[in-house]
């Protein structure tokens, strides 16, 4: 099965982020670059279905040269190849611009291997912008089938058979192949790279396409406008509720609700 995983590489949202004062200028100064979370679980479903299956990973991601690092991550993991795809006429794209890139990418690296990929998988959202679009864009833009919100997937004889996280619940969702799933968050954590796999991947190439060799792809001007840029405001602190009884707890929040009008 030939398996392609797209990454983003985001600020890493473990670091509390602010603006540049008297600015709307986002202050990212000293935080690493990370693999956004929702696509690292997209990339260890996609070896853990290689691994049972047979077939290869490809890591794909648009970003600089320092994206090239998060490549090599994923090649420390089980990825067996990956690729950056760079260019000044990518800059500012939107989801819909980097869908039409990443289509392009597809294409492209299908025709120089002469071999189409059967899945490609997609974190559900990126942490840096949190639209959960660029997944169906690419799927519509190849015109193949997507899959939202994946918590597991496994092969059958007509294509795949995948576990879909609702607000309900869960759902089973089958497809033909070749298909786009997004990944939410499974029931297990990405792998921990060894030392040896480390050391393979650091030697290991990261070719670079850009527009040219992407037969020219064309990204349009962003289809929106960003108005206004804002730290969100920081939130009271509860109010904690201790009385001698569970009852009488439940009562004194009660009667706080209605004299705040909230009942």
């Amino acid at each position: 099965m030939e398996i392609l995983v797209c990454i983003k590489q985001v600020p890493d949202d473990s670091v509390e982020i602010h603006l540049k004062p008297g600015t709307e200028e986002v202050n990212l100064e000293g935080i690493a670059p990370i693999i956004n979370a929702f696509d690292t679980y997209a990339l260890e479903m996609a070896v853990r279905l290689k691994e049972a299956v047979g077939g290869t990973v490809t890591v794909v991601t648009i970003g600089d040269e320092s994206a090239k690092n998060s490549v090599k991550s994923c090649l420390a993991v089980g990825a067996d190849c990956g690729y950056v795809l760079s260019d000044s006429a990518f800059t500012g794209a939107d989801t819909l611009g980097k869908s039409h890139i990443l289509a392009a990418a597809v294409k492209q690296l299908e025709k120089n291997s002469g071999k189409a990929f059967d899945l490609i998988f997609c974190g559900r959202e990126a942490s840096d912008c949190v639209t959960g679009q660029v997944g169906p864009q690419l799927a519509e833009a190849l015109g193949d089938g997507v899959i939202t919100d994946l918590v597991d997937i496994e092969k059958t004889d007509s294509g795949v058979c995948c576990k879909q996280e609702t607000e309900e619940g869960y759902r089973r969702v089958e497809s033909k192949l070749p298909c786009v799933v997004t990944v939410s968050k499974p029931a297990y954590d990405p792998r921990y790279p060894t030392i040896r796999s480390k050391l393979a991947a650091r030697k290991m190439p990261i070719p670079t396409l850009d527009a040219a060799q992407l037969d020219h792809v064309s990204v349009a001007k962003p289809s929106f406008h960003i108005v206004k840029v804002f730290e969100p405001s920081k939130r009271q602190a509860g109010i904690k509720i201790k009385e001698e009884t569970c009852a009488d707890s439940a009562l004194k929040a009660v009667g706080m609700l209605a004299d705040a009008k909230l009942l």
